[in-house]
């Protein structure tokens, strides 16, 4: 089965990414507990979550009433600990722009942490797809913005069909490690598992293709 999703992705016309875990080596809101010392709490709810074993949107409130992190938190965060580049996504990323293949990152986590990822890898800002954050005027954590699609289960495929709708694509790739990529493909025309940071069994046994190094996708191009 492979080898008809390699064939699609060699005419690909566009391909979103997750971001935790998949763009980057972590896990963006357990280092964003770590760093607000609410780490071990956090771990546990994030491994419900990814393994859907709890509602997304149940489990994304929980871990942030847990956190509780300020706008100052977050600042200090994103100075003190810039995320690591999963190897081979910058050079991937480049691929495909060099081929005018649009990119997006499609997360369930938070924008203002995804916003340095795109900028670093040039992927133009209005092409990422994730949560917001809210604050209070003092700067107190004030919830989440639940308009958002990525905040709940599915939301990753509303996103894609809405991309799809808009722009017509019809070799849309989604390539991510969680449950919640999978479950996007369809409307995604050809999901992508990637375990090169974090290997889900779940994930591994339901992708058609299952890659753990992003040179994988570099050779098929």
């Amino acid at each position: 089965m492979a080898d008809d999703i390699k064939v699609l992705w060699r005419d690909v016309d566009a391909v979103c990414f997750d971001v935790d875990s998949t763009v980057i080596q972590e896990e963006a809101i357990d280092e964003v507990a770590k760093f607000c010392n609410k780490g071990e709490e956090v771990k546990k709810l994030t491994n419900s979550a990814m393994s859907g074993k709890m509602d997304f949107r149940e489990a994304l409130a929980a871990r942030l009433q847990i956190i509780k992190p300020s706008l100052q938190q977050i600042r200090d965060f994103i100075k003190e600990h810039p995320f690591h580049l999963t190897p081979g996504i910058r050079e991937l990323i480049q691929l495909l722009q060099q081929k005018n293949i649009p990119v997006y990152l499609i997360s369930g986590g938070f924008r203002g942490l995804i916003g340095p990822i795109a900028i670093e890898l040039s992927i133009p800002l209005q092409h990422i797809f994730a949560n917001k954050l809210k604050f209070f005027l003092n700067g107190d954590y004030a919830g989440f913005d639940e308009k958002e699609p990525t905040s709940k289960n599915g939301g990753k495929g509303e996103v894609i069909s809405m991309l799809k709708e808009k722009y017509g694509y019809t070799k849309l790739f989604m390539i991510g490690d969680g449950i919640t990529d999978l479950e996007a493909c369809p409307p995604a025309d050809a999901f992508i598992g990637f375990g090169g940071n974090v290997l889900r069994a779940e994930v591994k046994s339901k992708s058609k293709w299952y890659v753990e190094s992003f040179q994988e996708l570099i050779d098929t191009l």
